[in-house]
């Protein structure tokens, strides 16, 4: 057997029968990560998506009969030595298949072995999100040519109500302190509203002149004047925020978004930004710039209308998704139940958030964050991170289960080769 890979070890006569390859296939163990991978791919695939029940067992007997794929995604979780399966694996595959992973180990190394070992273009472990499924997936899949770009830097998501008193603020608030102190990420929470703004309330923090200067004069915009003018929560959190006068008329320079959310991502890993839908050409543009927009609906007729009107704008150029929907305060007197939402938005809601109007009240008169409340408030928040950017409350940044390893003699590509 070459010392290049195992894939050389099949001759000619053991290949499938001649045929047109099908783009993509996958094999996918359960219903759940099935529904999300169908939901993060489908609209980037024209062409469809073939996916089949089963684990990397089925898809080695599978495709040891058929054509190999152009792009393969198998799923590893529940096997004892996924590492041999991958080997096994290639022995039945063409060497230009490009394999993509979905396991059950969070596990740096296992990670590392079989992205730079075995050549697979990524792995996702479970339980997986629509996210973390387009961000990470989507690039390889549609083959853009640069796909690490989309994960360089900070990740900027925009907190929208589809109408006045949703609740998009407290929302996008706590989100912002559940990144910064709880998952320990710097963040900070950026409220273009200069005039009637309320983040910086929410968690008790300082306004200041910096947030007009930069939409105004965007040239004077770099890391240091970033620092200055975002003011701190806690250690790994700032808000940036404005209250100007009622009489007074900021102006906005076209390209302040862009130099602001540029200067912000390389000196946060989240930029949260409340945005509501007003006819600005700033808010506009944060919508646009952002990698995910959410929108925050509560249970009403008139809500579920406009949240299908914005469901309808197009996508920025960084957003591989729809955006996040978020049911606020279900169960309030008088909204409407959890079904009609779905009937009345043809889909379930992404995250649901119960009405709990004296926890949220009291937090938002006091300026401490609703969130770090056990309860179903921060079940909801907690949810909305993973649903944007796959962030749990401790974040594991090296694994410590038993993980199989391959021998330094067997460490090879066996994915991807080039004949």
């Amino acid at each position: 057997m070459p010392d290049d890979g195992v894939l050389s070890a099949r001759s000619a006569t053991d290949a499938p029968s001649s045929g047109e390859r099908t783009a993509i296939l996958a094999f996918i163990a359960d219903a759940q990560s099935e529904s999300i991978l169908r939901e993060a791919i489908v609209e980037a695939v024209p062409q469809g998506m073939e996916i089949r029940r089963g684990n990397i067992r089925t898809a080695i007997n599978v495709l040891s009969r058929v054509n190999t794929p152009r792009t393969l995604i198998v799923d590893v979780s529940g096997e004892e030595q996924p590492l041999t399966a991958l080997g096994d694996l290639s022995q039945v595959v063409e060497p230009d298949v490009r394999v993509l992973v979905i396991g059950d180990l969070e596990d740096v190394n296992f990670y590392r072995h079989i992205t730079r070992g075995l050549g697979a273009l990524e792995y996702l472990y479970k339980p997986l999100s629509r996210d973390m499924v387009a961000r990470h997936f989507r690039p390889f899949i549609v083959e853009e040519k640069n796909p690490s770009e989309a994960v360089l830097g900070g990740r900027i998501v925009t907190i929208t109500g589809v109408r006045g008193g949703v609740g998009a603020t407290t929302v996008a608030a706590n989100l912002a302190w559940h990144f910064g102190v709880a998952a320990r990420r710097h963040t900070v929470l950026f409220d273009p509203d200069l005039y009637c703004g309320t983040a910086a309330l929410l968690l008790n923090a300082k306004t200041g002149s910096g947030l007009r200067t930069a939409l105004e004069s965007p040239e004077r915009i770099d890391e240091l004047f970033v620092e200055r003018a975002a003011q701190p929560v806690a250690d790994r959190l700032h808000v940036l925020a404005g209250e100007e006068k009622l009489s007074d008329a900021p102006s906005y320079a076209p390209d302040a978004a862009v130099k602001l959310l540029e200067a912000l991502r390389r000196r946060y890993n989240f930029v949260v930004a409340d945005v509501p839908f007003l006819p600005l050409h700033l808010n506009r543009d944060l919508l646009d710039l952002a990698h995910q927009r959410v929108l925050v609906l509560d249970p009403s007729l008139a809500a579920a209308r406009d949240t299908l009107r914005l469901l309808a704008l197009p996508p920025g150029p960084s957003q591989p998704r729809r955006a996040v929907v978020v049911l606020n305060r279900l169960g309030r007197p008088g909204g409407l139940t959890s079904r009609e939402v779905e009937e009345a938005l043809k889909m379930r809601p992404d995250v649901t958030i119960p009405d709990l109007p004296r926890l949220v009240g009291t937090a938002a008169s006091m300026g401490e964050p609703a969130v770090a409340a056990r309860g179903g408030f921060r079940t909801g928040i907690v949810e909305l991170a993973r649903e944007v950017a796959f962030v749990r409350l401790l974040d594991s940044s090296a694994g410590t289960g038993s993980t199989e390893l391959l021998e330094p003699r067997r460490r090879r590509r066996l994915f991807g080769r080039r004949r």
